[in-house]
């Protein structure tokens, strides 16, 4: 909801004037300023995530119609019921709600650090998580309902490690990338070591799960990820009014009495916890968190990143992602984070050669919204 309605800067809400690109709605006694390009974003983002559910559902093996499948969706008697309701529609809602959980995680670390290369995939989240499950399988760990949890414990230390490395009173956001890139560099050495000692079978398990994929799973995975962000969706609209002050600069926020140690410490806790049940329900899905907030900024013109944009645009892309993954080289399907990295890696590399740019445009929004 906040993610849409991001409001204008303090001083254009105290003074009265009416920002350029916002529309004033009433809502009983209270009002709130919605910003109209990233309101048709969002919506024209449900229709094609919508589009791409349905396509999802319809192609494989055997093609349903979308008619049959629609009739599956609201409930409605249909002799296509095993393949779309049993065996199509539970990885769909996982790759579903991985994509909004890495779509909102990549916005939320992406505003703290104010850097398009922080997302959990590059500053070792997703390494922490993986050494740790991969580590477990190595020691004989199998159960499927024991790792995700092993999953996010290796995400949330692995972020905390960064946090307290990166914290020279307050948090510098060049230094917390930095820190960790080093940390998911030093992480990945130990899942290889892991899978060095490994046996050979499970060393070939743990190298589909780190690749990313929805191969297998079902509503085992998909129910407790649901539930998970069902309770932190009041945390997530907190996020979407705190990201403003956030991205003021810091003697602005300070001066307007803003805790900024507090409250970047919560939108990151957030955003690892997000980032962690993610990977744990289907590995670390790699560039998803990296893409979706800087497509969603792009797509809204807005000057902090929209929560609902960047998630909405996460969960097109795994699901899009999942359903290319299975007729590329069908009847062989490939693991979701292939096709991810395929076209994370060239916008990674992208905006490595375009960083300098990137930042002063970044600076530039910030002082403007400040």
């Amino acid at each position: 909801m906040t993610a849409t309605t991001e409001a204008a800067p303090a001083a254009s809400r105290a003074g009265g004037v009416r920002p350029a690109g916002y529309t004033l709605v009433r809502a009983g006694r209270g009002s709130f300023l919605l910003h109209r390009r990233a309101a048709v974003t969002a919506v024209a983002l449900v229709a094609a995530l919508f589009v791409v559910c349905v396509a999802y559902l319809s192609v494989g093996e055997s093609f349903v119609p979308p008619s049959e499948v629609l009739k599956v969706l609201f409930g409605q008697p249909s002799a296509d019921e095993l393949v779309v309701g049993t065996l199509r529609l539970p990885r769909m809602v996982l790759g579903l709600l991985v994509g909004l959980a890495f779509g909102v995680a990549g916005a939320l670390i992406q505003t703290v650090a104010r850097n398009p290369l922080a997302s959990p995939d590059i500053i070792g989240i997703s390494q922490g998580a993986s050494a740790v499950t991969v580590g477990a399988m190595t020691f004989g760990v199998s159960s499927f309902a024991v790792l995700p949890y092993l999953s996010v414990t290796g995400g949330v230390v692995a972020a905390a490690l960064v946090y307290v490395f990166a914290w020279r009173g307050g948090l510098h956001a060049t230094r917390f990338v930095l820190i960790g890139i080093g940390f998911a560099i030093a992480l990945r050495s130990v899942t290889t070591l892991f899978l060095t000692k490994g046996d050979y079978l499970v060393a070939q398990q743990a190298q589909v799960w780190m690749t990313g994929s929805l191969n297998g799973r079902g509503w085992d995975e998909a129910a407790p990820l649901g539930w998970v962000l069902l309770i932190l969706l009041p945390g997530v609209a907190w996020a979407a009014y705190a990201q403003r002050t956030v991205s003021m600069d810091d003697d602005t926020a300070t001066a307007l009495g803003v805790r900024l140690g507090r409250v970047r410490l919560g939108l990151v806790v957030l955003g690892v916890l997000l980032a962690s049940v993610a990977t744990g329900a289907a590995g670390p899905v790699d560039f998803v968190a990296l893409l979706a907030p800087q497509i969603a900024r792009r797509m809204t013109r807005t000057a902090q990143i929209p929560l609902l944009c960047s998630a909405l645009m996460g969960a097109v892309i795994v699901v899009l992602a999942d359903l290319l993954a299975r007729k590329v080289l069908a009847p062989t399907e490939l693991p979701v984070g292939v096709l991810t990295a395929a076209v994370g890696a060239p916008y990674l590399i992208w905006l490595l050669v375009n960083s300098h740019s990137i930042r002063r445009t970044a600076g530039a929004r910030a002082g403007g919204t400040a």
